[in-house]
């Protein structure tokens, strides 16, 4: 096993042969040469890419170095979507401060471009459309008949006979047809364009815009790639730096995990520590070979987003009328006095003043006009030395000259996130991805088994739980776990800081069981009276209990239970977990081979229930007393307010067997009616009768007067009970 775990890593390490060389090195075995185009390779010639970051939020980073001359004009190539993203980030510095210009091709809507042409080919005009935007050009019309040149006049439609000839002889139909007329030597002449196979312009300037609007409709549809051109003035040749972003795919971290030997009985620790092998995975999806670039690979994710800078914008400006002065209709003056004139005559400091000194002359208007044009022209040269101050701040983009990272050869901190410099400078062919070595090294770890019971299984799953030791950070991505010699699964990771412990699972344990059971159950802790009401303390328990068999006869078990955390219960049974998360608990049982184990985990969380204290059951409140749970003096109190209870029970109970004696006797004096009507005055039964309703209204007017009497006794009664039960605090 020892020489088999050497081998391993050997063999995961020589992976990262073919893709890092030194200088001038090739990936995958292919010739560049066979895939570089002649402006690719103008373009690495002059400015070539020296170093690159890429980042996890899908952008990359290029500085571009080398040396420029004056005058000279460097070309940058771009894919039309990448222009955005150029323009928004562009850097370019310059030892001189002599650039002089950053020019494109502009990309002025394909509608507006085909507009601007002598004929208007934007909607895509049929044939008669496009010959009557062309009235007062000459053309020359080919029909079957001939041809025929002259000016246009128009194109209309006009209604036109149709003769077809069938089986049942010839048929004429109508129909509206698109004519042309053209002012020939002959005088006007119209042919039908249905029979017209085709026309010339004979107008070679407007044949020409045609030409061309035509090409640049083709430009549009195939233009996929974009020049840039850099212009630097200045003097001598000089080094200078282009830096840009834009989208690159975003790279991606796999991982290699190879465990070592188990330990076999309990106490005993595993056999040296895990190593872990990390790979980065990027892609060269631009149209230029890496040659011998500085590569860096950043965890973190900056803010991103595209804006549409390289699409012109025309906005819509409203068409004004123009002012028309009204014409003046001549007024007659009526006469006035010199006093009125005078008061007229005055300086703008109230002094009057001479008429001849009222009237303005060249001599005393040029200081004003002058005045004003050095105002103007003080201001304007303000604003130059504005903008050479902001030009000399602009010089402080020198200091950028530490934008892209320097090369290192271990993982580092830029800004406030952590990045991966590669030791030795990558080259990858365009079109290309490669497999980067980022990460080679022991780490602590032990083996587990995990078990969760959400995860609906009857066995715990195999995993490690690793402490990151590296020196590194390590980024999501997936592990492919290998024990010994053989491979053990696979496992995913997240983004696990310096120091931080993560647990891995990657297979199943089939040589451990387990069994869970749920209880739970209230207790009723203890009884008071608050504010008038009965508050009942109960405490609430949960508990699970986990049971486990380890079946493996040769080696122990480390198992880690998780259990969810129950919200706003606590807990209570282990008095302290191993670890936790937001949402579990984690506890740990020790396994002995071919041994059980157990553990229980009880949560607890305290309710509080509110009853009426006339309505609480008296002997249940006994029982807690003699249990501890209420005191003598809840008792006391409840007895007294269920006795004050029952003694106004017992007036609503008399109140109610005299409402119901009073409907008997209405209900018998309504039959008692009936049968004296149908009975004469003179016969004994009418006495009786008589006898019996003067009996019962005897016995009514008691009734009202008890009746009274017990609803106010009643009253006083409820009152005396409310009295005592709101501000009754019984401990």
């Amino acid at each position: 096993m020892k020489r088999l775990l050497p081998g391993i890593l050997v063999a995961l390490a020589g992976l990262a042969l073919p893709v890092l060389g030194q200088e001038g090195g090739a990936v995958g075995g292919r010739t560049r040469d066979s895939i570089k185009g002649a402006e690719a390779a103008r373009q690495s010639a002059a400015l070539p890419i020296k170093s690159l970051t890429l980042y996890r939020s899908g952008v990359g980073c290029f500085e571009r170095r080398g040396m420029v001359d004056a005058g000279e004009t460097v070309q940058l190539r771009f894919k039309t979507e990448q222009i955005n993203d150029m323009l928004k980030s562009m850097v370019i510095l310059d030892q001189q401060q002599a650039l002089q210009s950053v020019a494109y091709g502009s990309k002025e809507p394909l509608e507006r471009r085909l507009a601007s042409f002598g004929v208007n080919i934007a909607d895509n005009p049929s044939m008669s459309e496009l010959l009557n935007r062309l009235r007062g050009s000459a053309v020359k019309i080919v029909t079957d008949e001939g041809e025929l040149s002259g000016t246009i006049v128009n194109v209309e439609s006009r209604p036109t006979v149709l003769t077809t000839t069938g089986a049942q002889g010839a048929t004429q139909n109508v129909a509206n047809l698109p004519w042309i007329s053209l002012l020939t030597g002959k005088g006007v002449q119209s042919v039908n364009l249905t029979k017209a196979r085709g026309f010339e312009l004979l107008d070679k300037e407007l044949a020409a815009e045609l030409n061309k609007a035509l090409a640049a409709l083709a430009e549009h549809r195939a233009e996929r790639v974009k020049a840039v051109d850099v212009t630097f003035g200045g003097s001598g040749a000089r080094p200078v730096v282009v830096a840009y972003i834009h989208e690159m795919p975003v790279w991606k971290t796999s991982y290699r995990l190879v465990l070592p030997d188990a330990a076999e009985k309990k106490g005993d620790k595993d056999k040296g520590q895990p190593t872990i092998q990390g790979w980065a995975i990027v892609e060269n999806t631009t149209d230029e070979d890496w040659e011998n670039v500085q590569l860096s690979l950043v965890a973190g994710r900056p803010v991103s987003f595209q804006m549409d800078l390289y699409e012109p914008l025309f906005v819509f400006r409203p068409e004004i009328p123009v002012p028309q002065v009204p014409g003046v209709m001549p007024r007659m003056y009526a006469e006035g006095s010199r006093l009125a004139e005078r008061q007229a005559l005055r300086d703008v400091s109230g002094r009057p003043m001479s008429p001849a000194a009222a009237e303005p002359s060249p001599a005393r208007a040029a200081p004003g006009v002058g005045g004003r044009g050095r105002v103007q022209s003080a201001t304007a040269e303000g604003g130059a030395y504005a903008r050479k101050d902001a030009d000399e701040r602009m010089l402080g983009l020198s200091s950028l000259g530490a934008y892209a990272p320097s090369a290192a050869a271990e993982g580092g901190e830029i800004g406030e996130v952590f990045q991966y410099q590669m030791k030795t400078p990558v080259s990858l062919e365009r079109q290309r991805s490669a497999m980067l070595p980022i990460l080679s090294s022991a780490i602590e770890g032990r083996r587990v088994s995990i078990f969760n019971a959400a995860d609906s299984t009857e066995h715990p799953m195999r995993g490690v739980e690793i402490k990151n030791s590296t020196g590194l950070q390590l980024m999501p991505g997936p592990i492919s776990v290998f024990d010994g010699a053989a491979y053990a699964g696979d496992a995913q990771i997240g983004h696990v800081t310096l120091g931080d412990k993560r647990l891995l699972a990657y297979s199943v344990d089939l040589d451990v069981k387990a069994l869970v059971k749920e209880d739970s159950k209230g207790t009723v802790r203890k009884v008071r009276i608050v504010n008038g009401s009965i508050e009942q303390t109960i405490k609430q328990e949960n508990k699970v209990s986990y049971a486990f068999v380890n079946k493996d006869e040769k080696r122990s078990r480390t198992i880690i239970v998780e259990q969810r955390k129950m919200d706003g219960w606590d807990l209570v049974t282990p008095k302290k977990a191993l670890e936790e998360t937001e949402d579990l608990y984690r506890f740990e049982v020790e396994l002995d081979a071919k041994e059980p184990g157990k553990i229980d985990i009880v949560q607890e969380r305290t309710d509080k229930e509110y009853y009426a204290v006339t309505g609480y059951d008296v002997g249940t409140l006994v029982a807690f007393s003699k249990d501890g749970k209420a005191s003598a003096k809840v008792v006391e109190a409840v007895q007294k307010a269920a006795a004050m209870q029952a003694t106004l029970n017992d007036t609503k109970r008399r109140i109610e067997q005299l409402d119901s004696e009073r409907t008997g006797i209405d209900q018998d004096q309504n039959r008692i009616r009936q049968n004296m009507g149908s009975v004469s005055r003179d016969t004994e039964l009418y006495k009786r009768y008589a006898t019996k309703l003067n009996e019962q209204e005897t016995r009514l007017e008691e009734i009202r007067e008890q009746r009274a009497k017990e609803v106010a006794t009643m009253n006083r009664q409820q009152a005396e009970l409310n009295s005592y039960v709101a501000g009754l605090n019984v401990e």
